[in-house]
C-alpha cells in the first residue's frame, strides 16, 4: 500500500520529501507531480525497480523513458550535446519539455532506446519534484503516469490513488497537475547538422524556443 505525502506546493515539507527520498533509494516506484502531469519515477540504476515501472506503466524496452535532472548541466552527463542542441536546450530549461538526446556511457544501456541509444531528459521546474531531485542527490528515471488502455495522462492525485495504491511505495501529491503532456523534441538530427524534429506537440511551446 502507497504511503501518502501531502506536500505544500509553494513551501515543500522537506521531512516528508526526504521520507520519500528514502523510499526511492530502497528500490521504490513512486508517483510524482511534473509541469506537466503526474509521472511514475525510480532510481536510474536499479534494475528491479525499472522492471517495476515498466510493468506498472505496461510498456516495454522500446518505449522512451525520461530522466528527470536538476540542471542543464546535470543533464549533459548523461546525454551528448553540441553547441546547437545546447542553445536550444537552454531555452527550454527548465521547463515542460522533454529533449531526446543520444545517451552518454553513464546511463545503462537497459534504460536507454535499444536501437538507438537515446534517452529522453528533461528539467522541471515543480518545487517539490526539484527538492526531491536534490535530496535524490541524482537524476531519475520517469515515465508519464497514463494508466493502461488510455490516452491522457493522470494529473488528480486522488485518481493516482484509486488507479496504483497497492502498486506503489508512494504517492506524492502538490496539487493537480494539468494534465498536459510535455512537447517531446528529437535533437539528435541536430548533431549531423539537420533540425530537431517534433514528436509531440504537448504544453511547452515551440514558439519560446524559435520552431
Amino acid at each position: 500500500m502507497a504511503q501518502y505525502f501531502e506536500i505544500h506546493p509553494e513551501n515543500p515539507q522537506l521531512r516528508l520529501l526526504k521520507q520519500a527520498a528514502t523510499l526511492l533509494q530502497q528500490g521504490g516506484v513512486l508517483a510524482v507531480p511534473t509541469d506537466s502531469s503526474y509521472a511514475l519515477v525510480c532510481q536510474l540504476d536499479d534494475k528491479a525497480a525499472v522492471d517495476k515501472l515498466r510493468r506498472i506503466r505496461q510498456v516495454d524496452e522500446k518505449h522512451h523513458l525520461t530522466l528527470l535532472c536538476r540542471d542543464l548541466s546535470e543533464l549533459a552527463n548523461y546525454a551528448r550535446v553540441d553547441n546547437r542542441q545546447y542553445r536550444l536546450l537552454k531555452l527550454g530549461t527548465p521547463g515542460p519539455y522533454t529533449f531526446i538526446l543520444d545517451a552518454t556511457k553513464e546511463v545503462p544501456r537497459r534504460v536507454s532506446h535499444p536501437q538507438r541509444k537515446t534517452i529522453g531528459l528533461r528539467v522541471p521546474t515543480r518545487k517539490s519534484l526539484l527538492l526531491l531531485l536534490e535530496l535524490h542527490g541524482a537524476p531519475l528515471l520517469a515515465t508519464t503516469l497514463i494508466p493502461a488502455g488510455e490516452s491522457e495522462p493522470l494529473g488528480d492525485p486522488e485518481d493516482i490513488r484509486t488507479h496504483f495504491e497497492k502498486q506503489l511505495e508512494a504517492i506524492v501529491d502538490d496539487g493537480a497537475c494539468p494534465s498536459e503532456p510535455t512537447t517531446v523534441l528529437d535533437l539528435t538530427p541536430m548533431a549531423l547538422g539537420g533540425d530537431p524534429v517534433v514528436l509531440r506537440e504537448g504544453r511547452g511551446s515551440l514558439q519560446a524556443l524559435g520552431l
